[in-house]
């Protein structure tokens, strides 16, 4: 499986980044899986200024940098959306990237990692709502609280959370477990 990894903060020194380590490593271990980071700080993108939806619109003529995006993420498997939670929901600049897109997400899967308060679970759902409508189905989830003492700069867990059978870890493992296998049904169901 062909694994983008998407860090959706731009914020200089965000912590969304440490999870995107975290992400990185456990995927660099598991079986068969070919992992990438994409930070949507390398995609600097007007607000969506199409005057017609891109869903609606094959023909669509993007500017170079909306076409710069496009061709970053068309070329995967499956997709890890990582976002902070801002004012309970995801950040705008996340959203307005997602808009831009469509037909590259048809029929992959994906998974959504957040922190922020309880975890970044209302990003999370406003993210899966958001990734629905693009026909990429949302395989799982998983939120993580505390940067530090749970996870550190350099995307490692401590040693309470790791030694946990139940804790991010084996969560995190599990789901890249489904991914691929959904990414892997879904490519062979085309």
């Amino acid at each position: 499986m062909k694994l983008a990894i998407i860090n959706g903060s731009t914020r200089p020194g965000n912590v969304t980044a440490n999870q995107v380590k975290w992400i990185l490593k456990a995927a660099q271990k598991a079986d068969g899986v070919e992992s990438t980071v994409i930070n949507l700080a390398d995609f600097p993108m007007p607000f969506m200024d199409e005057p017609i939806s891109p869903k609606y619109n094959p023909d669509r003529k993007p500017s170079a940098a909306v076409q710069k995006w496009m061709d970053a993420v068309a070329g995967y498997d499956a997709y890890f959306w990582v976002t902070p939670e801002y004012n309970h929901s995801v950040p705008a600049v996340l959203k307005n990237a997602i808009d831009y897109l469509t037909f590259e997400l048809v029929r992959k899967p994906s998974a959504i990692a957040s922190h922020g308060s309880v975890n970044g679970a209302r990003a999370i759902m406003a993210l899966k709502e958001i990734l629905a409508e693009l026909s990429t189905p949302v395989i799982g989830t998983i939120g993580v609280a505390g940067f530090p003492p749970v996870l550190n700069a350099d995307g490692e867990l401590s040693a309470e959370a790791l030694a946990n059978p139940y804790g991010p870890q084996s969560q995190l493992e599990g789901l890249l477990t489904e991914l691929s296998w959904y990414a892997d049904a879904l490519k062979n169901a085309a």
